[in-house]
């Protein structure tokens, strides 16, 4: 199976095979409200799917002006290996090269393994010029962790 072989769609999951796709490619959770909200606040998407279950995800977040982040980047388990990330960001990146301003900022936080494809796309460390930083916000605790 190849990447064309997909149904590909500029389109947002439904919020529960979005939960269920994070779960599956281990990323982390969020409750279902959260999802719901976020899904409807995204910039773009781009769905993959085999025989209607969705199989891979990439999402742009952003103000749609100056500011965007690539997050989402998730294929199931089961699909790795068949250039379905590359595919999703080169759909992505495109997106954001034909519609976005000249001049906006389009960041991304890589988990290690994902370093690779990112700089495939001309993504590159920010470090040692800018850190970036990160804080998790929990109601349980009342406090950001």
């Amino acid at each position: 199976m190849a990447a064309d072989d997909f149904d590909w769609q500029e389109a947002f999951p439904d919020v529960d095979e979005y939960l269920a796709l994070r779960a599956a490619a281990g990323l982390s959770p969020f409750t279902h409200t959260a999802a719901e909200r976020g899904l409807a606040g995204a910039w773009c998407a781009v769905c993959v799917r085999w025989e209607g279950r969705l199989v891979g995800m990439g999402r742009v977040v952003g103000d749609g002006g100056c500011f965007f982040q690539i997050v989402d980047i998730a294929v199931h388990p089961s699909f790795q290996r068949r250039g379905l990330g590359g595919e999703i960001m080169r759909r992505l990146t495109e997106t954001l090269r034909t519609r976005a301003p000249d001049g906006a900022f389009v960041s991304l936080l890589a988990d290690p393994p994902g370093v690779r494809l990112y700089e495939r796309f001309g993504f590159r460390a920010s470090a040692p010029a800018s850190v970036g930083m990160f804080r998790r916000f929990t109601k349980d605790s009342g406090d950001f962790t």
